[in-house]
């Protein structure tokens, strides 16, 4: 007797794939028998966590390493994620089912980025840069960038990113005097932060490049580390911060801390100086972009700040603050 428009041997259901002809009786009986494999929507992603605080004062003559940069994970089109991975698969979503969207905050001095969150899709906050005179970089998406002693022959070590979504930050301090001063950079989406430097004249470390993407239809380059603090009594200059809203370090003469830019999940720029009000910049927010076929149809729930444009026959959904849950028909 034919079954499922086969005459024969029936073809094997499954809750992931069904093979044949069906009528509305067969999908009902498929579906009680957890036979049936519901179709779900592809929804490519960029996920950046909030970036980490920049190092700070800690009672210590020195300079603050630069703040690691939010995880960066991306599934769109052929772009790749942080930390030198290739792109990932855009998260298929089952019709009506909410998955929940959380934006990760930015770090404030000395202290690691949050966590951001679509659905499976997790991304680990920004390390926090090392506190003038005693503290190594803090471990996140992106690692910290080591702080310094001023006039001491040691380094201040450096924190490691996390594997697939950002590089490790650089070492502060230098393996000379007037490097002592100086803070490491920190680690960003696409490449390391820079060490120290430990020649006279030499300055603190840059912050790691972001990465760009396109998923919102025009290139944006996001998650840069931030600059290493130069202490006021050495010479050289304070490091830049990474392309895509790194905050750059604190040199002489600097009165505010050097923030990163919101919603680009950077790190925040290291502090300068024995100065207890001067504090590292605080890392910047991070977001969540989501795009998909505009035959379909985003519920959002309450908490969840957003906005939607269009870019040829796809949505995008831009969240900037906040956390709740999402729902696609």
């Amino acid at each position: 007797m034919a079954k499922y428009g086969y005459i024969g041997a029936v073809p094997t259901q499954s809750s992931s794939s069904n093979t044949g002809l069906f009528n509305m009786t067969d999908v009902f009986k498929l579906i009680e028998a957890g036979q049936w494999a519901v179709q779900n929507f592809p929804i490519s992603y960029l996920v950046i966590a909030g970036g980490g605080g920049g190092g700070g004062f800690n009672g210590n003559l020195g300079a603050g390493g630069g703040a690691g940069a939010g995880g960066y994970r991306n599934s769109y089109a052929s772009e790749t994620s942080g930390g030198g991975a290739s792109t990932e698969t855009p998260l298929g979503v089952l019709p009506s089912t909410n998955y929940t969207v959380t934006v990760g905050a930015g770090g404030g001095a000395s202290a690691v980025g949050s966590s951001s969150v679509f659905g499976t899709i997790t991304t680990v906050g920004g390390g926090d840069g090392g506190d003038v005179g005693s503290g190594g970089g803090g471990s996140g998406g992106s690692g910290g960038g080591g702080g310094a002693y001023s006039d001491t022959n040691y380094n201040n070590s450096n924190a490691a990113g996390t594997a697939n979504q950002g590089f490790a930050g650089g070492t502060g301090g230098g393996s000379g005097n007037d490097g002592g001063g100086k803070g490491g950079g920190g680690g960003g989406a696409s490449e390391a932060g820079d060490n120290a430097k430990d020649l006279t004249n030499g300055h603190a470390g840059d912050g790691g490049d972001g990465l760009a993407s396109s998923i919102t239809g025009s290139s944006v380059t996001r998650a840069g580390g931030g600059g290493g603090g130069k202490n006021v009594y050495v010479a050289g200059a304070q490091g830049f911060g990474g392309a895509g809203g790194g905050g750059i370090g604190l040199n002489i003469g600097d009165n505010a801390a050097k923030n990163a830019t919101v919603n680009t999940g950077s790190g925040g720029g290291g502090s300068n100086q024995y100065n207890a009000s001067v504090l590292g910049g605080t890392g910047g927010s991070g977001i969540v972009i989501l795009r998909y076929s505009n035959a379909l149809t985003i519920t959002i729930g309450a908490g969840l700040t957003s906005s939607t444009t269009t870019d040829g026959s796809d949505k995008i959904t831009t969240f900037t603050a906040g956390t709740g849950s999402v729902s696609f028909a």
